[in-house]
């Protein structure tokens, strides 16, 4: 069946009654922060898909009944486990898992209590309201405050944060979206009497805990070293805001680095540090850690053998709806695409594991993909069974990594035809 576009307010829509249409899509006004260059996206939670011209898109449902909303399972058919929006365990194994079925096109902003966690508050950590960033190595010594930083505090836009760790298990819920208020690091280093032998930069967090890591899963010790360009290119910040309130305990308080398009082993939370460094700089326990997951060459001892954490183009389904559409079984699903910022587009593909890729409808179309951008694909299948669903992009100077190795694979069971 071929795709259809999506209805702009019908994202994760209900069941709906009336005649079945299939309107197109039609430019539509476009509000001064729904641009895509920051500021889309409010503290309510409303706002744009990250960036572009906003469009009425096509309701394909209409006049159809949505029969049920089926499950994803993992290995072969096993149930997903964690429970979604509850915080477990401790310290440095702390979790909260956001629903991704939850989404909407109109509540692209996950709400702060549901963001995702990789890390609780340190119950070792006093923060005060002179909090101090020691600033040292190769550079004149000193003591930033939060007295200025708060005057170089802007808004960010909305941005989406995963986990570098995120995996099936958890239904992928460590990942999440916020709208953002920060201090561009290139303006904070400008407080800063840099040696101009410092070519890199470390940037560290508070990261001790009294509740050992179960079975030394996570290393103490967050911090990540960059060189400048890498955080100037990425419009890196130092956040003290998140969906329009001051950073909360969990989220980094009262200051996280914030790096757009990278993991979030890389956004560290509590900065207590920025350390100048040279070529030489060992890397930090935190980038030995994390060097599997941010598709590292085994794991380098330098720092400048690292490549940038980022996260390249990436998709996958988020919810699968069954209808009954004029008297046929039709199965529709509903997907995310982020990463990369580059314009995939008509490129998106999803494969049931037949070996065909199919395009999906991308609608409303955007100009950045700064947060995540929403796709449908509508199908029926020939057979019941379990299928296995992968996503790719046909363009091939678009970096996919992940995808080309089937990271976001996800599986579903389809019982009626």
């Amino acid at each position: 069946m071929a795709s259809t576009r999506l209805r702009r307010r019908g994202f994760l829509g209900s069941a709906a009654t009336s005649t079945v249409a299939l309107l197109g899509c039609e430019e539509a006004a476009l509000d001064d922060d729904d641009s895509g260059t920051g500021g889309s996206g409010g503290s309510d939670g409303t706002g744009g898909a990250g960036g572009g011209s906003t469009v009425e898109c096509a309701d394909p449902f209409a006049g159809a009944q949505m029969l049920e909303q089926l499950a994803f399972t993992i290995d072969d058919g096993q149930p997903i486990q964690v429970p979604f929006h509850t915080k477990l365990n401790q310290g440095w194994d702390a979790r909260l898992y956001t629903d991704l079925t939850q989404l909407d096109a109109d509540r692209l902003v996950t709400p702060t209590e549901l963001f995702y966690i990789r890390t609780e508050f340190p119950d070792l950590l006093v923060t005060t309201d002179d909090w101090q960033i020691a600033v040292s190595g190769l550079a004149t010594p000193r003591q930033l405050t939060m007295a200025d930083l708060l005057p170089l505090v802007k808004d960010q836009g909305m941005h989406v944060l995963e986990c570098s760790g995120n995996g099936g298990g958890g239904g992928f819920g460590l990942m999440s979206a916020a709208s953002w208020a920060g201090a561009p690091v290139e303006e904070v280093m400008a407080l800063i009497d840099v040696d101009p032998s410092a070519t890199r930069v470390l940037i560290g967090g508070f990261d001790e805990h009294s509740v050992p890591s179960a079975g030394g899963h996570s290393t103490p010790g967050a911090a990540w070293i960059f060189t400048m360009e890498e955080l100037t290119a990425a419009r890196a910040f130092f956040a003290t805001e998140m969906n329009g309130a001051a950073l909360n305990d969990d989220h980094g308080k009262p200051v996280r680095l914030y790096v757009p398009n990278w993991y979030g082993c890389t956004c560290i939370k509590w900065v207590n540090e920025i350390v100048l460094l040279d070529e030489d700089a060992p890397a930090t326990a935190q980038m030995q850690e994390f060097a599997s997951r941010t598709h590292q060459s085994g794991t380098p001892q330098l720092a400048r053998q690292y490549r940038p954490a980022t996260m390249d183009q990436t998709a996958m389904p988020t919810r699968v709806e069954k209808w009954l559409v004029d008297g046929a079984i039709t199965y529709r699903f509903l997907g995310i695409m982020w990463g990369g910022y580059e314009l995939a587009g008509d490129a998106l593909r999803i494969d049931f594991g037949d070996g065909t890729a199919a395009p999906v409808d991308v609608c409303p179309t955007q100009s950045t993909n700064q947060t995540w951008t929403l796709w449908e694909h509508l199908w029926r299948p020939t057979a019941t069974g379990l299928y296995k669903i992968r996503m790719s992009i046909a363009d091939p100077d678009i970096p996919t990594y992940r995808l080309d190795r089937g990271w976001y694979e996800r599986e579903v069971t389809i019982d009626e035809i």
